[in-house]
């Protein structure tokens, strides 16, 4: 489940289970399938699949299958065409979602997804309706390894176009606008810093609180979206708290 920072999901990936992890590779894998499709099979020259790469590394993907995944976007190894598709809906008492996908069947997915939201107390909606609830922010997290100082890493940053730089749970989280990201974490590395992830993720404007009933429907339905192989990020305004 994506929300304001991603780095306590990347830490709590690494603990998961041998299922869970294989659901992982598969999402990481279409990640990096769809990032070779877009700007070729050589990170350095494709941001995009440097990110992806970076996000299999996290979650103890081997390189092997890292390797298998970029040879099999490039056709080396065979040729899925996979479709990114964001799917908008509402949960439990109006609770805005946000689904991102990869897919190699768009018909199935949709109906998949449907049904998840349907039987979970919400509704599938069409394209744009709650994402305007929504604003779209480069994200760029940076563990401090204690070395960093917050002042100077501030500085360069906002130098770099970045808006805002705040530090919590050990790891500095950089906001700008998504058209700076690419320009902000190659500064970032180039100065010597090391960049733990960077993307573009949809904050909230407004957060709805549930209780009882609908806030476990809810929670059912982000598992649900969760444990589906071609869900990469859910997006969502239900307020919850740390545990």
């Amino acid at each position: 489940m994506a929300g304001h920072s991603k780095w306590a999901n990347i830490k709590n990936k690494k603990g998961k289970t041998d299922a869970e992890r294989g659901k992982l590779f598969t999402k990481v894998g279409r990640q990096i399938a769809v990032a070779v499709k877009e700007g070729g099979s050589d990170p350095e020259t494709n941001p995009r699949l440097r990110d992806a790469i970076a996000n299999a590394k996290a979650v103890n993907m081997p390189n092997d299958n890292i390797d298998r995944s970029i040879k099999r976007a490039s056709g080396e190894l065979g040729n899925v065409i996979y479709e990114e598709i964001t799917y908008e809906g509402y949960g439990p008492n109006g609770v805005a979602v946000i689904v991102q996908a990869l897919t190699d069947n768009r018909n199935r997915t949709a109906g998949e997804m449907r049904y998840n939201f349907d039987r979970s107390g919400g509704s599938l909606g069409s394209s744009g309706c709650v994402s305007w609830m929504f604003d779209r922010k480069g994200i760029v997290l940076i563990e401090n390894n204690g070395d960093i100082n917050e002042d100077d890493l501030m500085m360069e940053a906002l130098e770099m176009g970045a808006d805002d730089i705040d530090l919590t749970d050990g790891v500095f989280e950089i906001q700008a606008d998504p058209t700076n990201l690419a320009q902000i974490r190659d500064g970032l590395e180039r100065n010597g810093y090391v960049v733990a992830s960077s993307e573009v993720v949809m904050i909230p404007q407004n957060y709805v609180a549930l209780d009882g009933e609908q806030l476990e429907q809810a929670k059912t339905l982000f598992e649900r979206l969760e444990d589906h192989d071609d869900v990469q990020e859910i997006y969502h305004n239900l307020a919850l708290d740390e545990e």
